[in-house]
């Protein structure tokens, strides 16, 4: 078996209303396997959609994955459907109804008539027992091929697919895998980028290599596809140090680093304290660190400082200085940052100031300009930026300029001596 497709069904996933977070975890998972997702497909609750979309993904690929549609309401038609393709009827399984009676009984409930549908099994069909809920995950093969129905409740398909389902697969598996890593990088274009490693392909191979442009920056993800484990872990590692030795000044790190969590670790390894500034932002940086756990130990403190009075009362900015520049500019951007630093006695600030948009902007100042200011030992740096995107975008790419700046500037500090 060298791959699966993948097929997630729910109205809501179709109309928006629920995020597929599910096919990314057994993306991930199943890669780690040596198993790789071929396809990924999605339906709604539909049995003729339901049935339509199986058939051709085992006419394709002989093995499908199918999440959701396995509860007692009306709309739960996945099981059915599948059923009626293998030409398996439902018997069912009174072993199931004790479980499932069971597991009510230790919540303290009584199951309803309409669960009782849970415990109907295609006939022939594997039951991959569900500890963490009440619809059983059921292994289906046949002349069309394997079907593997789990729930779309993501914490029981996590565990099922865990417990039941990989130690299955992995029998069948080749015997590489298929990994990734990933550099990522802040302050150059998707374009730029792809300058800087024409040619690398060559040299990163048999690796493939992927631009994921975002909010935060582009990320660089490098995927070894059914390679032993040992070698794909030595090929991603010498392919991730010759990307960051290509790119340079902007990667910021690797995998899943956040600049948040990067800046607080310098900020720590030098015995700093931090506050923050903001304008346009509302909050957004400030957000950004204390997501992070032990961010207190660092982090002093954040105002935001979104009216012009605001500005002058709170971060001690000159009135006039205002009025000369505007509230968005270098030298107001400048003056926030070391107002932080002065209000909450902090050793290091970073400021934000700009037109988040969608409307407010003129000529001169049009909407996503942003400033962008870090105040450290007596100095003061300052960017101006144009930040293109939605008034989201606009200020998400702006907390992580601010973050940027003052970890590069502290990266390069030595830390105090005793």
């Amino acid at each position: 078996m060298a791959s699966i497709e993948l097929l997630t069904v729910g109205t809501e996933l179709l109309l928006g209303f629920t995020v597929d977070t599910n096919s990314a975890e057994i993306g991930r998972t199943l890669a780690a396997a040596g198993v790789s997702v071929a396809r990924r497909t999605t339906v709604g609750d539909d049995a003729a959609a339901i049935r339509d979309a199986v058939s051709a993904a085992l006419a394709r690929s002989g093995i499908v994955l199918v999440t959701g549609g396995l509860g007692p309401t009306a709309d739960d038609v996945t099981k059915k459907a599948v059923a009626e393709l293998f030409q398996a009827p439902l018997e069912f399984h009174q072993s199931v109804w004790d479980a499932l009676v069971a597991r009510f009984t230790r919540m303290g409930r009584v199951p309803s008539p309409a669960n009782r549908c849970q415990a109907e099994v295609p006939r022939g069909a594997t039951v991959l027992p569900n500890r963490w809920g009440t619809a059983p995950g059921l292994w289906l093969e046949g002349s069309p091929g394997i079907v593997i129905m789990l729930p779309g409740v993501p914490h029981e398909m996590r565990n099922l697919l865990s417990h039941e389902v990989l130690p299955r697969l992995t029998s069948r598996a080749s015997s590489g895998v298929v990994r990734s890593r990933a550099v990522r990088t802040w302050g150059v274009p998707e374009s730029s980028l792809a300058e800087k490693l024409d040619g690398v392909e060559g040299d990163i191979a048999p690796l493939s290599l992927a631009y994921l442009p975002g909010i935060n920056g582009v990320d660089l993800r490098l995927t070894a596809w059914d390679l032993p484990a040992a070698e794909a872990d030595e090929r991603l590692e010498t392919g991730i140090q010759l990307l960051r030795d290509r790119i340079g000044d902007p990667v910021y790190g690797e995998d899943e680093d956040d600049l948040a969590a990067l800046l607080l670790d310098e900020a720590r390894r030098l015995g700093l304290s931090l506050a923050t500034g903001e304008s346009c932002t509302g909050g957004l940086l400030g957000g950004r660190i204390t997501e992070i756990a032990g961010s207190s130990e660092v982090y002093l403190g954040g105002i935001v400082a979104y009216s012009n009075a605001a500005k002058v009362a709170e971060l001690n900015v000159s009135a006039q200085l205002i009025v000369e520049h505007g509230a968005v500019s270098e030298q107001v951007a400048r003056a926030m940052a070391h107002g932080a630093t002065r209000v909450f006695g902090a050793d290091a600030a970073m400021s934000i100031t700009g037109i988040a948009g969608p409307g407010g902007g003129t000529a001169e100042k049009p909407v996503g300009l942003v400033f962008v200011a870090s105040a450290f030992g007596g100095e003061t740096t300052c960017t101006r930026y144009m930040f293109p995107g939605s008034r989201d975008d606009v200020r998400g790419r702006a907390a992580q300029a601010a973050l940027f700046q003052l970890w590069r500037l502290l990266e390069g500090v030595s830390p105090p001596l005793g």
